[in-house]
């Protein structure tokens, strides 16, 4: 005969450290309820349910609609580390969605967000950057963080912080220079991108490169890049082991060598024949990038004079099926076989 004895021991799905979420449309209310608690023990358990439900869209809007930011913009500002990474972590959640972006852009919440970049908590930090490398994919979070004057502070940070955020710090840097670099320059960002061209690993050598690019656009990038002697690392990123970063090496040298100073360094530091290696390869902005460079350098007497015999390797990527690749072979051999 079963006994009527009832167990003390929890069921063996129940996770403590969160909230219990109730059924239907009572959830996110009551989540919304329970963020506002006095204790922090229930406000660390609704966020952590509400980590959940913000994986789907649907819920991700309905949450909105409470007010779901004005608590997490108050929860940035805890006294409690963990409440404020798990708020991180619920920011990130929302802007994963297209409805949770505008909202964030709407309410402002990247200000409150940016405090958060000298947060003592590794994992905090982390979510703190994933969310402004999620939004700098858009032009509108570009657009809000560069106003926000972002750029000096993440300068400063990539020296500092651990590999995985240093990546998530750079490739949110990298986004916000395509948009204005002038703020970067300003902000000596040229050495501390040098400096990370070299490091050992891929992904950082990938986002310092883009960077590199970005950085080169304006003029004043060009003069620079020149001043620090950064063609030279740029050159060596050309025979890199991953095509992105030697794409990016060849389109940061692309933009360099518009300038007469750009053109001699990168002649000097041997950069015709990796170049024309990529013109080879078959990563359309790798073999793109290289055309370009290479009309660039072959402006200068001397280009012109090494690249005339590489004529025929030109000319059978006039057959490329990308458009991109047939109209920059079309220019670079114009330019070599010119005669004055």
């Amino acid at each position: 005969m079963a006994a009527t004895r009832i167990s003390e021991r929890l069921p063996p799905l129940i996770d403590p450290s969160r909230i219990p979420v109730a059924f239907g449309n009572r959830a996110v209310p009551r989540l919304m309820s329970e963020l506002q608690d006095d204790e922090p023990l229930i406000r660390q358990g609704a966020l952590c349910s509400l980590c959940d439900l913000l994986h789907d869209p649907e819920r991700a809007y309905e949450a909105l609609h409470h007010g779901c930011l004005e608590r997490l913009k108050v929860l940035l500002k805890d006294d409690d580390g963990l409440l404020r990474t798990k708020t991180s972590e619920a920011l990130y959640q929302l802007v994963t969605h297209s409805v949770g972006r505008q909202a964030v852009l709407q309410c402002d919440a990247l200000g409150p967000l940016s405090e958060l970049l000298d947060e003592p908590e590794d994992a905090c930090r982390e979510k703190v950057h994933q969310v402004l490398k999620m939004m700098s994919e858009f032009p509108a979070g570009v657009v809000r963080m560069v106003s926000l004057g972002l750029v000096p502070r993440l300068v400063t940070k990539v020296p500092v912080e651990r590999e995985d955020i240093r990546e998530l710090v750079l490739s949110t840097l990298s986004r916000c220079m395509r948009l204005d670099a002038l703020p970067a320059l300003a902000s000596d960002a040229l050495p501390v991108l040098k400096e990370q061209l070299n490091h050992p690993s891929t992904r950082i050598r990938r986002a310092a490169s883009a960077g590199a690019m970005a950085i080169s656009v304006p003029a004043e990038g060009k003069v620079r890049v020149c001043e620090e002697e950064v063609i030279p690392v740029l050159v060596k990123l050309l025979s890199d082991d991953d095509t992105e970063v030697r794409a990016n090496a060849a389109g940061a040298l692309m933009y360099t060598a518009v300038i007469t100073r750009g053109k001699y360094q990168a002649l000097e530091a041997g950069a015709v024949p990796p170049l024309l290696r990529l013109v080879d390869s078959e990563h359309v902005a790798s073999c793109a990038n290289a055309l370009r460079a290479l009309t660039c350098l072959a402006q200068a007497p001397s280009g012109r004079a090494r690249l005339i015999q590489n004529l025929p390797q030109l000319e059978a990527r006039l057959n490329h099926p990308a458009s991109i690749i047939q109209k920059a072979a079309a220019t670079a051999i114009q330019v070599i076989s010119w005669t004055p």
